[in-house]
């Protein structure tokens, strides 16, 4: 399924604070038999603290706060802001991280080739790209079936647009499912109805308002699917800057797709009809299935046998009851909501500067283009506490490239434009580690599920507001007034979070707020 478009400690000097270490958790069974950790026993890696891992207090940590494995953490294993990198996490199974021995130093290409080295990892890669090459397929063989059947550009267009609004159907209703029952049986169950629906498209006679039904299905079952898995990475790389990495990398498959995956399906449908390449859409949800259910763990539901059902919204408002995470859900959809706009009227900008066909392609390449260069490096070169220190500043200046479109520039320049403020989106990697950290465990399914619908639908309303827009203004004005409230609307959402408490998590104990920027310090 498509990914939407979701760092770590903060190092010396660093705007944001440091990481809580995380207390009062409850014991979880692992599954493989080994003990767990107490509320007393959890350092903050999981490994023996030493006398610099002191508690936020001050004090050192004593015998009671050590962790089962006894391991001493060494001065490799330590991040930038002196807690322990990534690499000395325990994978699932009690075997350390690859690379946890002699970690690669954080902010380095290393740590992209970490996260591929581990197995489950690898298994949750390989099926999100097997979905996904699953839904690109779908949703151009769909477009082009229903045109075929009907005629109609309307209805053509209507089957992709019906893939928008039913994420916050999906995300707002069914958020609690991904934390009531095991993320695997989730993942492996909402593969399974997708494929059954695509198979059923992929009948003969299946009328045009069946198919229009399946298609919001599909993006109903989507975001609680993305939802579990992301809450699944945190699971497989602990919260640290593996999990940073190893979204930020499904992400880029994702943009990828975007590059590649329309023309390979346009070219796939001159050899197979539009039935028939529905049909490899069902192999590859199928083939996802078995990958998660053969190489992921099965792990304990995370709200816990004991705790009620959720209401149809309740796990929403839960979610949304916490300040922090509004504010942080908010930073997550404030730039997708205008970044679209120049994708959504990218054909009548390419025929207003007569770029062609040819243009058209390249302009709606852009931002993917820019996207995955930002992320790629700012995930091997950037170490985390400087990812968290840019990303508020890249959060306020990524659309401020839009405001050039109100000179109508030429293609060259509007593609430097676009590939500009694609790069900007490098600031989520930053974002997604105080995401984490925020949320509490027991919701973080239900916290990335509502992540996700959002992301979709303010998509989906940016490009209908865009066209609105442009009907009344024209195509630069629209573009150049869309970087111009997106970017104010930016910079006060990052005002608040650096005026406000620290948006990864709540106020340590003994911590007291910087008087300079209301932040926290130790």
């Amino acid at each position: 399924m498509p990914e939407d478009t979701t760092a770590p400690t903060g190092g010396q000097g660093s705007t944001i604070p440091a990481i809580p270490p995380r207390t009062h958790e409850r014991p979880r069974p692992d599954g493989d038999g080994e003990p767990t950790a107490t509320d007393a026993d959890r350092a903050p890696s999981g490994d023996r603290a030493t006398h610099a891992d002191r508690a936020p207090s001050g004090d050192r940590a004593t015998h009671a706060d050590r962790a089962p494995s006894g391991d001493q953490a060494t001065d490799a294993d330590r991040a930038p802001g002196g807690h322990r990198a990534p690499g000395g996490h325990r994978a699932p199974g009690g075997d350390r991280v690859p690379g946890g021995e002699a970690p690669a130093p954080a902010g380095t290409a290393g740590g992209y080739l970490r996260v591929l080295g581990i197995p489950e990892y690898r298994a949750v890669f390989l099926a999100h790209s097997l979905s996904l090459l699953g839904v690109v397929v779908s949703e151009i063989a769909l477009s082009v079936l229903v045109y075929d059947l009907t005629g109609s550009p309307l209805l053509s267009a209507l089957t992709s647009a019906v893939g928008f609004l039913p994420y916050l159907l999906g995300g707002t209703l069914f958020a609690g499912v991904a934390d009531r029952f095991p993320a695997r049986r989730v993942l492996v169950v909402c593969d399974l109805l997708c494929a059954a629906c695509v198979a059923v498209m992929a009948l003969p006679g299946t009328p045009i308002g069946l198919l229009l039904a399946l298609r919001c299905a599909l993006a109903v079952v989507s975001p609680v699917f993305q939802g579990t898995r992301m809450a699944t990475l945190a699971d497989v790389l602990g919260d640290g800057d593996l999990f940073v990495l190893g979204r930020s990398l499904l992400r880029i498959v994702s943009q990828s797709a975007l590059l590649v995956g329309y023309g390979c399906g346009g070219l796939l449908l001159t050899v197979l009809s539009p039935r028939h390449a529905l049909l490899i859409t069902v192999a590859t949800f199928l083939a996802s299935a078995l990958l998660l259910r053969l190489g992921t763990r099965r792990r304990p539901a995370r709200a816990g046998r004991g705790t009620p059902a959720d209401g149809p919204l309740t796990g929403a408002r839960r979610v949304l009851a916490d300040r922090r995470t509004r504010l942080l859900l908010l930073l997550f959809w404030a730039p997708p909501l205008f970044c679209v706009v120049p994708e959504a009227l990218a054909a009548p900008y390419a025929d207003r500067i007569g770029a062609g066909s040819t243009g058209l392609g390249l302009l709606m390449c852009a931002l993917p283009v820019g996207t995955i260069a930002g992320e790629l490096f700012a995930g091997a070169r950037l170490r985390p506490a400087t990812r968290e220190r840019v990303a508020l500043p890249l959060l306020c200046f990524m659309l401020l490239p839009y405001l050039g479109f109100a000179l109508a520039p030429g293609l060259g320049w509007t593609l430097c434009l676009l590939v500009l403020s694609g790069a900007g989106n490098a600031y989520t990697l930053g974002l997604d580690q105080w995401f984490v950290a925020a949320v509490p465990e027991e919701l973080r399914g239900r916290a990335m599920t509502l992540n996700t619908a959002g992301l979709m639908t303010v998509q989906g309303v940016g490009m209908a507001l865009a066209g609105v827009a442009a009907q009344f203004a024209g195509v630069p004005a629209t573009v150049a007034g869309a970087g111009l409230l997106g970017t104010l609307v930016c910079v006060l959402l990052a005002l608040s979070a650096r005026r406000g408490a620290a948006p990864g998590g709540a106020l340590r104990k003994n911590e007291r707020p910087k008087c300079e920027t209301g932040l926290t310090t130790m």
